[in-house]
């Protein structure tokens, strides 16, 4: 049994059995710092040879400064998280995996891990990007077992905001726009979630390890600094959209939305809510750090999700107003 295990995703197998398996592990880190790792993560990672930490999908909430990095004959770059927790707390040098790493050079990540362990931590949960389950599938086809470790992540997380989970329709994801390139497929999804009266999670656009159009062309390896966008942008690309697409799912006046950020980082978590006007018009910084994300609120709404989230409304009054004129939903 245990030998026949080596060819198959051993996710179920149980934790007496799985330490006698050479490994391919991707961990889900959870939402915070390092100490949200679950504890079976933890074991994975220290009985590893190489760890590398996946860092251009998400980030964790730990200070720019805390990441100390060193390069390694000139090679790959480590992290030692100083932080130091981070190296400290998992008792294990961790390899920075940038996206050039994970999405075209996967067979550095997945050298030997036939013969020793080998684990990739990853922001959230394992299944929150389709790079991940792709480096999977090559590590399948290699024959390299694999096991994945799941932990929390904004998709679940999303319910601090008060609005029911099972009244989430398809999450959509927002890019930055640029002058001549303006995707908008989103809406689609927006409007039939709206058709429903179901909720929409919109996860925000973030550029880590960009290159310009300018610098690709010439074939300069020259990276842009990090952006990530605001719940205000957001707001105001959704805005434009709606504009040339007209459908009247989203009104600056009579939607209502959640903004989040940092879900799951305690004193930094950060959770405002209102119409797309309120939002749109708060300052920027006091939506908090990044990461964001937006809900737009769906038309089947309960009285208990519109008096949990009115503790968050930029204007009580208007939120309970949009909610009982324009929602129909019955409020004592």
């Amino acid at each position: 049994m245990i030998l026949a295990a080596k060819f198959l995703d051993v996710s179920s197998v149980t934790s007496h059995t799985t330490h006698l398996l050479i490994m391919f592990y991707i961990i889900g880190l959870g939402l915070a710092d390092e100490k949200d790792i679950t504890v079976r993560g933890l074991e994975a990672v220290k009985g590893s040879t190489r760890v590398y930490l996946e860092a251009y999908t998400s980030i964790l909430m730990v200070q720019k400064e805390r990441l100390v990095r060193e390069l390694a004959m000139g090679l790959q770059t480590r992290v030692s998280l100083s932080w130091q927790a981070k190296e400290a707390f998992y008792e294990k040098p961790l390899i920075l995996a940038d996206r050039d790493m994970v999405e075209t050079q996967s067979d550095e990540i997945l050298h030997r891990a036939d013969e020793v362990d080998v684990a990739l931590l990853v922001v959230g949960d394992p299944f929150g990007a389709t790079t991940h389950t792709d480096i999977l599938l090559r590590a399948r086809a290699l024959h390299i077992p694999t096991r994945v470790i799941h932990n929390a992540s904004i998709m679940n997380a999303v319910g601090a905001a008060g609005l029911q989970l099972y009244q989430f329709g398809q999450t959509v994801s927002l890019v930055f726009f640029t002058e001549t390139w303006k995707p908008d497929s989103f809406y689609d999804r927006i409007k039939e979630n709206a058709d429903l009266g179901l909720h929409t999670l919109v996860l925000l656009d973030i550029k880590v390890k960009e290159i310009s159009d300018e610098n690709l062309a010439r074939g300069r390896k020259i990276y842009e600094p990090p952006r990530y966008m605001s719940i205000p942008l957001a707001v105001n690309q959704l805005l434009e959209i709606e504009s040339i697409r007209k459908a009247g799912i989203l009104d600056s006046d009579n939607t209502l939305a959640v903004a989040l950020s940092r879900v799951g980082g305690g004193e930094d978590q950060r959770i405002v809510a209102g119409t797309l006007a309120n939002l749109a018009n708060h300052p920027e910084e006091s939506f908090g750090e990044p990461l964001h994300s937006l809900i737009i609120v769906g038309k089947r709404l309960h009285h208990l999700e519109v008096e949990y989230a009115e503790d968050f409304a930029i204007d009580r009054e208007r939120w309970r107003m949009v909610a009982s004129k324009v929602y129909g939903c019955a409020l004592d």
